[in-house]
């Protein structure tokens, strides 16, 4: 399958199976797009017509880009055929029931009140609660135990707020330190926070044991202030932006993001991501908000067209401040065309509910954190393992080639097949198709590879 684009100047052919991307000129941009149903000589006579003007575009040019394409469909890298489909049911069932990540939920309890939170301010539709050293402990050995031969094992410190249990974030840590040797294993902390709480010992913490963390900005001040509010109504922007920046001005070389969340009250998101780049930030994510479609922040038919707008506005800006030496990243644009994915990667998709799960503080696993507090999508828990094996099997089966909507669409191969949480939410099944989330994602991968086009391109 080839999917042809033209932006920002580029004309761009992406050969979906094989992940090749050629960036031609328009005479080869269009004799492309008419290889697989014309023959040679109707193609280089529609050409010969269209550029009839065009005294640089002749016959004997034309029977030379045609050997060129030709030769790109022998080597496999034009319209390759799509011979993934017959793996697609079986990838997951290799690796048998090995997990490799948690997300551990350290704290059902927040200290804001952000009105578009997914997981209910905190709580997740249930009662606050602290997840306890034991509790966390367990589900350390709970995932040794599953790991098999895995080495390298990740694991998440979400909310609500990890911070307001931020002691037993600490002991865990030290815990899963104490054992490495003797299991031979290596974990990979990450820590997801709003900032509040943030101090000097936080800090030093998280940049000596914390691989990465991902710190909660929605962008410009009135922005961030008018959704992400304590309980009295107060906006976090002034308390959290010195304590994010001290925080990454010691992190070194460590990897962290700047993760905002734009809804229908900033479809114009490029400005809140320039405005953290501003502030001296330069790893960053926005993401769109997921609620309910009456939600007063929910996107609106509108507003996607503006957003997809703004993610080629942000693309084009990107390539200019890295030119000019003040370049940033944008978690959606680090796309890798060389190496990228593996083909696991690419049919199988997250692993959510097979390699990777959420541990609540009582214990509960459920296949990540957008389905905690979902009783029907309740695995198990850490102590008697996966006991709901009909709903593993289901996310097992769940891949890029599970949902016929998918069948024909030229990003399934880089998505691999999407969000299955999200999928839930819009659709009520976890192979569903979230339509609006498909738009901006086929928007995201066709800027991010005109990125590395301009890269290449100089």
């Amino acid at each position: 399958m080839v999917h042809q684009y033209k932006l920002n100047g580029y004309n761009i052919v992406l050969d979906t199976c094989s992940g090749s991307v050629h960036v031609v000129d328009e005479v080869a941009y269009d004799m492309i797009a008419r290889y697989p149903e014309w023959d040679r000589e109707r193609i280089i006579a529609e050409m010969l017509t269209k550029y009839a003007s065009r005294p640089d575009v002749t016959r004997e040019d034309l029977e030379i880009c045609y050997a060129d394409i030709q030769s790109l469909v022998t080597s496999g890298k034009l319209y390759t055929p799509d011979t993934y489909a017959p793996q697609a049911g079986t990838f997951k069932a290799r690796s048998g029931n090995v997990i490799k990540a948690l997300c551990l939920h350290v704290a059902h309890t927040c200290n804001l009140n952000c009105s578009y939170c997914f997981a209910s301010q905190g709580k997740y539709h249930g009662q606050r609660a602290l997840m306890s050293f034991e509790v966390g402990k367990r589900a350390l050995d709970f995932l040794v135990e599953n790991s098999g031969s895995r080495h390298n094992l990740e694991v998440d410190f979400f909310g609500g707020e990890p911070l307001m249990n931020w002691q037993v974030v600490k002991d865990l840590v030290a815990y899963a330190r104490s054992i490495e040797k003797e299991k031979g294993k290596n974990f990979r902390f990450t820590l997801t926070t709003n900032g509040v709480l943030i101090d000097d010992d936080v800090i030093d913490f998280c940049n000596k044991e914390m691989s990465n963390v991902v710190l909660s900005l929605d962008g410009r001040k009135e922005i961030h202030d008018a959704t992400r509010v304590d309980y009295a109504g107060h906006g976090s922007y002034d308390k959290i932006v010195p304590k994010f920046q001290k925080l990454v001005a010691a992190r070194g070389e460590k990897s962290y993001y700047m993760r905002g969340t734009f809804t229908h009250r900033n479809p114009d998101f490029t400005k809140d991501v320039f405005h953290m780049a501003d502030l001296g930030f330069q790893e960053l994510s926005m993401e769109p908000v997921v609620c309910a479609p009456d939600d007063p922040m929910a996107l609106t038919p509108e507003d996607l067209t503006i957003v997809k707008e703004q993610y080629e506005i942000l693309a084009k800006e990107m390539i200019k401040r890295n030119r000019e030496g003040r370049g940033f990243t944008f978690y959606h644009y680090m796309i890798d065309l060389t190496r990228g994915p593996c083909v696991y990667k690419r049919i199988s998709g997250c692993g959510s509910g097979t390699e990777y799960m959420a541990v609540t503080p009582w214990g509960d696993l459920y296949p990540c954190h957008q389905f905690v507090g979902e009783e029907a999508y309740k695995l198990g828990d850490i102590w008697q393992g996966v006991t709901n094996e009909a709903l593993r099997e289901e996310f097992r089966s769940c891949n890029a080639y599970a949902r016929p909507e998918c069948a024909d669409c030229w990003a399934k191969l880089y998505c691999s097949g999407g969000c299955a949480a999200n999928a839930y939410h819009a659709t009520g099944s976890i192979r569903g198709v979230y339509a609006p989330g498909c738009e901006l994602f086929k928007k995201r991968i066709e800027c991010a590879i005109m990125i590395k086009a301009a890269e290449d391109q100089g």
